[in-house]
């Protein structure tokens, strides 16, 4: 019985045979795909937006509203936490057959600390934006200074 060690090249390929000779031959990458998209049966999308724990089904365990305390917050579900924690390894001990609810709790304290954690994010990426920017009007400060005392310099 004799089978194919590999299965044959797409067709396309022959789109590329003269890339070497000529890079300009070969197609234009096809544009990035913007908006929602369909993948494995699931819609997604392309715009960076955080859905709420309410839109995806999970009960939100930390107040609402933009004051949020992000430190205070995660202080505290991570205490919780590791309760649910230590009453799972108790009841994982006392009554083996009721795990199930304990599981449920904590994998809810997970999502939730997984939410605000992401929710973090935004602000991350707006600081080291704003951190780039500074860097870049420093540096071309920094080059104006040097070229005004070099021209200073070479009318000596």
């Amino acid at each position: 019985m004799a089978t194919a060690t590999y299965p044959p090249p797409p067709p396309f390929y022959r789109l590329y045979k003269d890339y070497e000779q000529d890079p300009s031959s070969a197609p234009e990458p096809p544009p990035p795909i913007e908006g929602t998209y369909l993948l494995y049966g699931a819609n997604y999308t392309t715009d960076d937006i955080l859905p709420s724990l309410e839109d995806q089904g999970v009960r939100q365990l930390y107040p609402k509203g933009p004051n949020l305390d992000f430190k205070k917050e995660l202080r505290s579900l991570n205490r919780e936490l590791q309760l649910h924690i230590l009453e799972l390894a108790d009841v994982l001990i006392e009554r083996p057959s009721q795990y199930a609810r304990r599981v449920e709790d904590i994998s809810l304290i997970f999502k939730n600390l997984h939410h605000l954690l992401n929710s973090l994010r935004p602000h991350q990426i707006q600081r080291r934006k704003q951190a780039v920017e500074d860097i870049k009007r420093r540096r071309e400060e920094a080059q104006r200074l040097l070229k005004e005392a070099l021209g200073t310099l070479d009318g000596q």
